[in-house]
């Protein structure tokens, strides 16, 4: 691998190329995963809400981007991920897991496959480091390793009406569906336009030149500003994933967590052959898992946090991974991991909130189903 753009010591501060235009909005700035990012603009709410009734920009440069290539790539990183390579096209995206032997999930990833021999991962910010030394302790030769997250910038413009504000892009991508993928242009930028994101609505996430992606930021506002387009920070970022139950690493998961204790058990394609923490995996599946993820819905005013304990029929029985305000839905929200099977939809329980208990019922999953899967037909391999 080059080492290009890989720059995470313990006290580095990475900023994207939007930086400049995050404090020229009034972005409220915070240290995220080693990168100086916005966790807000105006408000929460008002982004929040912009992106399930319109559409938000987002600024997710801080994702780490890694290109693998090479004749054995394909091969290489069977070996590595749970979800299985062989069944994605050209053109296609897939979500997935790497993990160690004893099946803990170093992170969740998304691999958009570009040719037959050239892929790019996307990683999250925090595990961005341990990611590539991992995949370069497992690189057979033959294959490259190119971390790319400094040339290449990337944006996410999600909500409802992305596909008719996209600037230029709307007769272009029309057909992309979802988790698919093409090169072509916003604003007269050259940019590969992917129909993925982390919201639970339709829309695309767009990975550009990094001397080009000002451009796009500020056509993107420009030409969705009077319909109500808004920048939006980290705060609407949690709250519009947590909403679709999409797992947050660090949270929801970690290297103590395997993928059917996360609910992600549909990531792990145990008959395609062997792959790093396939055989833990199995004897999970055969015996079920220790834990499981529910959802819970509590009162106004009573937000559950991470690390919360979950208390049923007076003792602890679990512990709170992500919680938040749902705007949209107008009550607090929270996964929690507990043993398993516990609990079913409409058991009541209660959770720690500042030291006292506070009602709560557990929900089906997502709290929210958005416009992504609904706008386009998921794309098939």
């Amino acid at each position: 691998m080059t080492a290009s753009g890989l720059n995470l010591t313990a006290s580095a501060i990475n900023r994207t190329a939007l930086y400049d235009r995050h404090v020229a909005l009034g972005g409220r700035l915070v240290d995220f995963g080693g990168w100086e990012m916005p966790q807000q603009y105006s408000s929460i709410r008002d982004e929040h809400l912009a992106v399930r009734k319109v559409a938000g920009l987002f600024d997710v440069s801080h994702m780490g981007r890694l290109l693998v290539e090479g004749a054995a790539a394909e091969a290489y990183l069977q070996g590595l991920l749970t979800n299985d390579l062989g069944t994605l096209a050209p053109g296609h995206a897939l979500y997935t897991l790497l993990c160690r032997p004893d099946g803990g999930v170093i992170d969740d990833l998304v691999v958009y496959r570009e040719t037959k021999h050239r892929f790019l991962v996307v990683v999250n910010a925090s595990n961005r480091a341990k990611d590539t030394a991992w995949m370069c302790d497992h690189l057979p030769p033959g294959v490259s390793l190119e971390d790319r997250t400094r040339e290449i910038s990337l944006i996410a413009l999600q909500g409802p009406a992305a596909q008719a504000l996209l600037p230029g892009g709307s007769s272009d991508t029309a057909d992309i569906p979802y988790f698919g993928f093409r090169p072509g242009e916003v604003a007269g930028v050259s940019a590969l336009i992917s129909r993925t994101g982390y919201t639970g609505e339709d829309g695309f996430e767009l990975f550009i030149d990094s001397s080009q992606v000002g451009k796009v930021w500020d056509a993107i506002l420009e030409a969705g500003g009077a319909a109500g387009v808004l920048p939006a920070g980290l705060g609407a970022r949690d709250a519009t994933r947590l909403e679709a139950a999409l797992r947050l690493y660090g949270n929801d998961m970690d290297e103590t967590v395997n993928p059917y204790e996360a609910g992600l058990g549909w990531t792990v394609k145990l008959g395609k052959g062997d792959f790093i923490g396939r055989d833990a995996l199995v004897q999970v599946r055969e015996q079920g898992p220790r834990r499981t993820l529910i959802g819970l819905r509590t009162e106004p005013g009573s937000i559950p946090r991470h690390g919360a304990a979950l208390i049923a029929q007076g003792r602890r029985a679990g512990l709170v991974t992500s919680g938040t305000h749902s705007f949209f839905l107008g009550h607090p929200i929270a996964l929690a991991m507990v043993e398993a099977p516990s609990f079913r939809v409409g058991d009541k329980v209660a959770v720690e909130v500042r030291g006292r208990e506070a009602p709560a019922e557990v929900v089906k999953l997502p709290f929210y189903r958005g416009s992504a899967r609904s706008a386009v037909a998921p794309a098939k391999p």
